[in-house]
């Protein structure tokens, strides 16, 4: 009965693994197609080429520009309250506000509080408030950027329809990422490295873009593109106001649309309720002005304020190609970056390197593996095929836990696979070498089998457990190549302890042991 246990549970294994690996085979079969194939072993980006991208998140830019931000509202803010302002910017780290002689600030109103929550306020003269960020609140910004754009860049890889893409923190304001089976990495890197920052700005007419006043006005450009071509023809000029009216964190859908007048796309944005408010105060107090919808730091269009919009929407034209308009929809779909972000190292891996990868990495471990068994079937004789077969189960199981639990194999993976057949035959040697001492002591076949297992399991068992010790800490502080590595050998650790000492005993068990009369095993 205990020998029939053992078989159907050692068979429930087999079988859940072959169920396991079944997709794994059918997407990687000749003439098969991975990325119609789900639950299947997924192939890191050394294996199968793609992109990788260190990018680095400009904090000083993401402090720079909620300073902006809060001082064009804090303006707007009180010239509505018809309080006249002189100026209000930022200046350094700090924003201050200066009122006409007279002029009286109400801080504690409501939408004041609401502004300057981040803040606190030192009155310089009766006239001049300066605001300064209180304990910690930069080093938030800072955080808060990095981990907002890590969100915003995971939202527009998926997107994007990279599978299997491994986008990480490292540091303190760089983002790692990993794009693996890329076809397109161009698009890609405009996808992710577009700030897709919307800004809208009031354009100051009958003003020389040569003769600004730079305090309070600054000069931007719409580009003119031949429509077929996509050739530069011209840049025109438009003074705008410094500070923008208006920001596009408050989008809440943006679509590509037809224009039925010219059959040119162009992309529809939609704002939330606090975009839609305030889109409709900006367009209230400023009718028969131009406003400059602005994206990244270029003028896409600047049409004239008719009269208040209400509905909260906004179109964005400037002679899109359809791919264009589609990508520009998705960025702002996703979301504006918080700050630009500069790429620091970036490597393309061919599907070429990626195929010689797996090739040169299989016929190793293949190689290895081969000599192996030779050398357990040579030794030990019939034994040696017992643990022969336990390996081959071994590399089947960790193949289908990859599988199973969505892993990444890499080829710091096979090597971690590699080393894990040394280790689950080096623990088939200790029992075999124990069992060999017990027969020359006893020369009792069955007591010899019983007591090597029994003697040899204290001994795999701390060994692999200080290496199990080791494999976590690697997986656990590891980043990259290093986790992969740690991924495949936790595994390998932990199913060689049951094929090694279960799987091996079973088949003892099942060709010698169990003969009534038992006078001598091959090993």
């Amino acid at each position: 009965m205990r020998l029939r246990t053992k078989a159907i549970s050692i068979l429930t294994v087999v079988g859940l693994t072959g169920w396991a690996l079944y997709p794994t085979i059918l997407a990687y079969q000749p003439g098969g197609d991975p990325s119609k194939v789900e639950n299947k072993l997924a192939l890191g980006l050394d294996l199968q080429g793609g992109m990788y991208l260190d990018m680095e998140v400009d904090t000083d830019a993401a402090v720079r520009r909620v300073l902006e931000l809060t001082a064009s509202e804090l303006e707007s803010t009180l010239l509505d309250e018809l309080v006249d302002v002189v100026r209000a910017e930022r200046v350094g780290n700090t924003v201050e506000i200066e009122v006409a002689a007279g002029e009286k600030v109400d801080w504690d109103k409501d939408k004041m509080k609401s502004l300057t929550f981040s803040f606190q306020r030192k009155e310089i003269s009766p006239n001049l408030t300066r605001l300064e960020f209180k304990a910690d609140e930069e080093t938030h910004i800072r955080t808060s950027a990095v981990s907002q754009a890590l969100e915003i860049i995971r939202n527009r890889v998926d997107a994007f329809g990279v599978a299997e893409p491994t986008i990480q923190k490292q540091g303190e304001n760089s983002i790692l990422i990993q794009l693996p089976g890329l076809k397109d990495p161009n698009a890609a890197k405009r996808l992710i490295g577009s700030q897709a920052l919307l800004e809208f700005y009031l354009v100051e007419e009958n003003v020389n873009p040569g003769n600004i006043d730079p305090t309070r006005q600054m000069v931007l450009f719409e580009e003119k593109r031949d429509a077929v071509s996509g050739q530069l023809i011209t840049t025109i000029p438009y003074v705008v106001q410094k500070h923008p009216v208006m920001g596009g964190d408050t989008i809440r859908d943006a679509r590509v649309e037809i224009d039925p007048r010219d059959n040119m796309p162009h992309v529809t944005i939609s704002f939330d309720s606090r975009g839609t408010d305030r889109f409709a105060q900006v367009t209230r107090s400023n009718v028969n002005r131009f406003l400059a919808i602005v994206l990244d730091n270029k003028i896409r269009s600047a049409p004239r304020i008719q009269e208040e919009i209400g509905g909260g929407t906004a179109r964005i034209t400037g002679q899109f190609s359809m791919a264009e308009a589609s990508e520009l929809a998705i960025t702002l779909r996703s979301g504006s970056l918080p700050a630009p972000i500069h790429i620091r190292e970036e490597r393309t891996v061919g599907a070429t390197l990626g195929e010689d990868s797996i090739r040169q990495g299989l016929l190793g471990a293949s190689v290895g593996a081969i000599l192996v068994i030779l050398f357990m079937l040579v030794y030990y004789n019939v034994s040696g095929l017992f643990a022969t077969l336990a390996l081959i189960l071994n590399i089947m199981m960790i193949i289908a836990t990859l599988s199973l639990f969505r892993g990444t194999l890499t080829l710091p993976g096979i090597a971690g696979l590699a080393l894990t057949v040394g280790m689950a035959v080096d623990a088939n040697v200790l029992i075999f070498e124990r069992i060999r001492e017990e027969l020359a002591i006893s020369g009792n076949p069955r007591k010899s089998v019983e007591l090597g297992f029994q003697k040899a399991f204290w001994t795999i068992f701390d060994s692999n457990l200080t290496t199990l010790f080791a494999a976590f800490t690697l997986l656990a502080y590891g980043t990259g190549p290093i986790k992969g590595f740690a991924v495949t050998l936790s595994a390998g650790i932990l199913i060689s302890m049951f094929t090694a000492i279960v799987v091996t005993r079973f088949l003892f068990e099942l060709f010698w042991l169990r003969r009534p009369h038992l006078e001598k095993i091959s090993i």
